[in-house]
């Protein structure tokens, strides 16, 4: 974190309500959209099956391990690049533009909101 802390303009850990909770509060806070494409968001494959069958939102559970961060655009590839030294998923999944909230670019093609989860976000007890 340290070798990027100068660039970083948000940061959020993606864990109750996941990376569907945080955009939104990081979009909130900074009062821009946030732009996701459903294509960069690196989520394992056995995590998007077990979701499937289990009726869940891949997007709204929480990613332990993981963060979120916003950088300047001029500095995301120095950024990007730096973070993949130490874990191979870094990934840029997006941009912030004008407006409000979370609206990703889904897979197929289309747009949707990406809305914080409904219900009581709890912390996990392990």
């Amino acid at each position: 974190m340290r070798k990027i802390s100068e660039y970083v303009t948000a940061m959020k850990d993606p864990t109750r309500g996941g990376i569907a909770a945080s955009l939104n509060e990081m979009a909130e806070k900074s009062k821009v959209r946030i732009v996701p494409d459903e294509d960069k968001i690196p989520v394992k494959k056995e995590v998007k099956a077990v979701c499937e069958l289990l009726g869940l939102n891949v997007y709204e559970i929480a990613s332990e391990g993981r963060f979120v961060c916003g950088v300047k655009a001029e500095y995301a590839e120095k950024c990007l690049k730096i973070l993949k030294k130490f874990n191979d998923d870094a990934s840029m999944i997006g941009e912030v533009v004008e407006g409000k909230g979370v609206i990703m670019k889904t897979a197929i093609g289309g747009t949707r909101i990406l809305d914080v989860p409904s219900g009581k976000l709890v912390p996990r007890i392990c």
